[in-house]
C-alpha cells in the first residue's frame, strides 16, 4: 500500500528534528561518516566497502556495513596469529617442539632407511649458506653414523594430509603463493629458477635444482620488459616455461611451488647425504597421514586418540623462537607460515588439522565477543575464497586482544605505515606515517586493512576495513587510505 504523502513528510520532519536535537558528538560522528562515504564513493563502480572505526572502549565512530560478510584475504592471518599467541606456549623460547629430526629405521633390514620427520617448523633450510635450522646438520648426523642407507623417507604424518585448503584457487598451486602445506617444510616449499637471456631469437638458459623437468619454450627478444610465464599441472614434475625476456636484461628469478614438500625435503636430504659419501641404495619415499573424520572436531565426538610416541631421533634441530616467525608471517604476509601456524594451534587441541585450528580460533573469537555470524574460515592464510569476516567482528578481536597479556606482542607483528612490511610504501608523507600498524590483505577483487592508528588527538583508534567486488584491473587501497587519513585528522 503506498505511504501517504503527509505521513512520509511527517517522518522526514521527525528525522530532521531528531538530527537537530542530537548531541553534538553524535552529529559530528554522522558528519564524519558522510565525509568518509564521499571519499569511498569515488572508488570504481561496484566496489563494496565495509568499515568499523572504534575507540579503545568500543564506541564506534564510523560504521559502514559493519556486519556485512567480506572476503578478508590476508587479514585472515590476524586471526591465525592471534590464536597462536593465545594457544602456543613459550613463543619467545627456541622452538624445541617444531624442529625436524632424523632417525635410522633398522627394522627394514641390514641397511637402514633414513626417516626425516617434520614437526611443523616453517624455517628448515637446505641453502648452501644456511647458518641456523639447517638440513645439512641432519645430513652430518647420518653421515657420522653410517655410510650406507636404503631409502630416504620424508615423514610429514604429524599433520593430516591437507596440502591445500578448501577454496584456494587451483591456479595458485604452481606458485610460491599456493605451495603445498606439510609438517615437513623446507626452503619455504618453493624452488627458485633463474632465467638468463641469450641472444635475440634464442631460448634463454634456465638454472634450477633438477627437481622439475623444465620444457623451455621461452624466447629472447631484442627489447622489452620480461614477460615470462610458467605452468604445471598439480602433482606433475613437468614444468613449461614460456614468454619472452630481452637480450642483455638482468636474469629473472621465478619461484616455483612444491606439491609434495615431504618428498622434496627427502630428495634434498638424499643429495646432501650423497655429497657426504653416504651411499643411498634405494630412492626417495614419503609417509603421509590421510585425512579422516577423526581429524574434524565436529565429527569425532570427543578428544582425538592419543598419538603414538615418536621413536628416538638420531638428531633433532631446534629452530629459533616462534615469536620471530609470527612477526615475519604478518609483516610480509607469508602464506605457508600462516598455514603451519593454524595447524600447530590445531595440534594443541586435536590432530593438527585445519578444522582443529579453526576450532581454536572459534573459541578465541567467542572470548573476544565477536558474533559467530561475523566470521567463517577455511584456512589460516587468507588464500581461500571461502573465508568471510565482518568489520565489527574483527574490530572486536582487535579490541579484546589489547586486554590480553600477549596483545602488545601481537600488535608489534603488524606492518607499520610507511616503515616496513606490506605497508612500507603506503601512507608515506601523510600524518599516519609511522602511526598506523595494521595487517593488509589482497586477493582477487579484494583489498583489506585492519589494525590500530593514532589519531590527530593522540588517542588510539581501532579499525577494520574491507573492499570486495573491486572491478578487474582496479584497486581500492588509495580510497581506503584516504578515508583513514581523513578519520585520523578529525579525531
Amino acid at each position: 500500500m503506498p505511504v501517504p504523502f503527509l505521513s512520509a513528510r511527517g517522518a522526514l520532519l521527525g528525522l530532521a528534528l531528531a538530527l537537530a536535537l542530537a548531541p553534538p558528538a553524535q552529529a559530528e560522528d554522522r558528519a564524519l561518516q558522510q565525509r568518509v562515504e564521499a571519499v569511498l564513493a569515488a572508488a570504481p563502480l561496484g566496489t563494496r566497502f565495509g568499515l568499523v572505526v572504534a575507540t579503545e572502549d568500543g564506541s564506534e565512530l564510523v560504521a559502514i556495513n559493519p556486519d556485512g560478510r567480506f572476503i578478508p584475504a590476508s587479514n585472515t592471518k590476524m586471526l591465525t596469529t592471534a590464536a597462536a599467541f593465545a594457544n602456543l606456549p613459550g613463543l619467545d623460547q627456541p622452538d624445541a617442539a617444531g624442529g625436524a629430526s632424523v632417525r635410522l629405521d633398522t627394522e627394514v633390514g641390514p641397511v637402514p632407511d633414513v626417516i626425516l620427520s617434520g614437526h611443523g617448523d616453517a624455517r628448515l633450510s637446505s641453502a648452501p649458506d644456511c647458518r641456523v635450522d639447517c638440513l645439512a646438520a641432519l645430513a652430518d648426523a647420518v653421515a657420522a653414523r653410517t655410510r650406507r642407507v636404503r631409502n630416504v623417507v620424508g615423514d610429514d604424518s604429524l599433520f593430516p594430509d591437507q596440502r591445500w585448503s578448501p577454496g584456494m584457487s587451483w591456479n595458485n598451486i604452481e606458485t610460491r603463493s599456493g605451495t603445498a602445506i606439510s609438517a615437513l617444510t623446507i626452503d619455504d616449499n618453493e624452488l627458485a629458477m633463474v632465467v638468463t637471456p641469450g641472444a635475440a631469437g634464442q631460448a634463454p638458459t634456465v638454472a634450477a635444482l633438477p627437481y622439475y623437468e623444465v620444457r623451455n619454450f621461452a624466447t629472447t627478444v631484442a627489447a622489452g620488459p620480461a614477460e615470462l610465464h610458467f605452468d604445471r599441472m598439480p602433482n606433475s614434475r613437468i614444468l613449461r616455461l614460456s614468454g619472452t625476456i630481452a637480450a642483455g636484461a638482468q636474469p629473472e628469478t621465478l619461484h616455483l611451488g612444491i606439491d609434495d614438500p615431504a618428498h622434496f625435503a627427502a630428495w634434498r636430504l638424499k643429495a646432501l647425504l650423497e655429497a657426504r659419501g653416504v651411499r643411498v641404495m634405494g630412492g626417495v619415499d614419503v609417509r603421509h597421514r590421510p585425512l579422516t573424520p577423526a581429524d574434524d572436531p565436529a565429527h569425532r565426538g570427543g578428544a582425538p586418540a592419543a598419538r603414538a610416541p615418536e621413536p628416538e631421533a638420531l638428531a633433532r634441530l631446534t629452530p629459533p623462537p616462534l615469536a620471530e616467525d609470527l612477526t615475519h608471517t604478518n609483516k610480509v604476509s607469508q602464506n605457508l607460515h600462516a598455514e603451519l601456524f593454524v595447524r600447530r594451534v590445531g595440534l594443541v587441541r586435536g590432530s593438527g588439522s585445519i578444522e582443529d585450528g579453526v576450532a581454536a580460533i572459534a573459541a578465541m573469537m567467542a572470548q573476544a565477543g565477536a558474533s559467530r555470524t561475523g566470521w567463517d574460515l577455511s584456512d589460516g592464510s587468507g588464500m581461500s575464497s571461502y573465508n568471510r569476516v565482518s568489520p565489527r567482528a574483527v574490530a572486536a578481536l582487535l579490541r579484546w586482544a589489547e586486554t590480553q597479556p600477549w596483545g602488545a606482542a601481537w600488535r608489534a607483528t603488524f606492518p607499520v605505515a610507511g616503515v616496513d612490511g606490506t605497508l612500507a610504501r603506503r601512507f608515506r608523507g601523510t600524518p599516519l606515517e609511522g602511526r598506523l600498524s595494521a595487517k593488509t590483505g589482497t586477493l582477487n577483487a579484494t583489498n583489506a586493512v585492519s589494525g590500530y592508528l593514532i589519531a590527530h588527538s593522540g588517542r588510539t583508534l581501532i579499525f577494520s576495513f574491507y573492499a570486495n567486488d573491486v572491478p578487474r584491473d582496479a584497486g581500492a587501497t588509495q580510497y581506503m587510505d584516504a578515508a583513514l587519513v581523513l578519520i585520523a585528522a578529525e579525531n
